[in-house]
């Protein structure tokens, strides 16, 4: 992990827009922004976009100075972004910004930030955008997986953590076989989270015997070390020693979803928030589901829960024409 942040270190040196390069001093704070401070590769490459179109706008309209940016400039590029992306992005640029040049304060590059007194748009969310399967469409999902390769178990595994543990997929995919562990008589699993929290969950029975199906198959279980979910060898259906990626792992369920006559819009998240809406809708407690979810806050979690959805249907079907 460090070296790698010292290669994204030197790589981003060189690729500074000039507004936060005038000089060395400059130069290696804004690195250490990004580097040091920013520890979660997603969000540094989020913010590193962000900032480095703001600062493609500045030259655009003639502010190639640090010193010459001024609320006023912050403001009107925030009032731009609103009519082209939406306003979580904006959210977002503007918190890139701000926390950059906080960080210039800090380091006595420039004497205020001027998006400090810049507001940015409101946003209120009630309901997340994530779609949900129903029970039918999991289970159907599920099931349509083949079972006679390596691949289809890992498969199988692989979606089985993500609905019964409400597992993020940047967690699941770096699990280690040793992340799967026995307590208490139960399989339990060790999920890696975001910020370098650490989650543990006691599996679900149908989980357990999918984990241990997987594990068994794909005769990986001595490998105690070695990813859990590996990628495939081309079309030999066989795993190779490599983990999957984000990508490999939409890719499959986009693949699943398909063979299983899924019509729903299915992505990695959608398993997360099935989960949490089934647990939720038989009785589970939010709190509770929270915890499960490893959220900080439970009206995260709330963002996720989808029951309210079928209440809707049922009144609609009430509209007898």
């Amino acid at each position: 992990m460090a070296h790698e942040l010292m290669i994204t270190g030197k790589k981003l040196a060189g690729m500074l827009p000039v507004l936060f390069a005038p000089d060395a001093k400059t130069a290696e704070r804004v690195v250490e922004f990004f580097t040091a401070q920013i520890s979660n590769a997603n969000t540094r490459k989020a913010y590193m976009r962000a900032t480095g179109a703001f600062a493609t706008w500045c030259v655009e309209h003639g502010i190639d100075e640090l010193g010459q940016v001024r609320p006023i400039h912050v403001a009107a590029y925030i009032e731009g972004l609103r009519s082209i992306i939406a306003t979580p992005s904006v959210k977002l640029h503007l918190a890139a910004i701000r926390m950059l040049f906080d960080w210039l304060v800090v380091g006595q590059i420039i004497p205020t930030n001027p998006a400090h007194s810049v507001k940015g748009p409101k946003h209120v969310v009630k309901k997340g955008k994530t779609s949900v399967l129903s029970v039918e469409e999991t289970r159907e999902l599920i099931d349509s997986i083949d079972l006679d390769s390596p691949q289809g178990l890992r498969d199988r595994a692989l979606v089985g953590i993500m609905v019964y543990t409400f597992a993020r997929v940047g967690a699941v995919i770096k699990m280690r076989i040793q992340d799967v562990y026995v307590q208490g008589r139960r399989t339990w699993v060790r999920l890696h989270e975001k910020g370098g929290k650490r989650h543990e969950m006691p599996c679900h029975h149908n989980l357990e015997e999918y984990i241990e199906a997987y594990l068994e198959g794909a005769g990986i279980a001595a490998d105690a070390k070695g990813f859990l979910f590996r990628t495939a060898r081309g079309r030999t259906r066989q795993l190779s020693d490599r983990p999957m990626t984000q990508p490999d792992v939409y890719r499959m369920i986009g693949r699943r979803a398909e063979d299983a006559g899924v019509r729903t819009k299915v992505c990695c998240h959608s398993f997360r928030a099935t989960g949490i809406t089934e647990y939720l809708r038989n009785g589970g407690k939010l709190e509770v589901a929270q915890q499960m979810a490893n959220h900080e806050s439970a009206r995260t979690t709330g963002l996720y829960d989808r029951r309210d959805d079928q209440v809707s249907l049922d009144e609609v079907e009430r509209i007898l024409i």
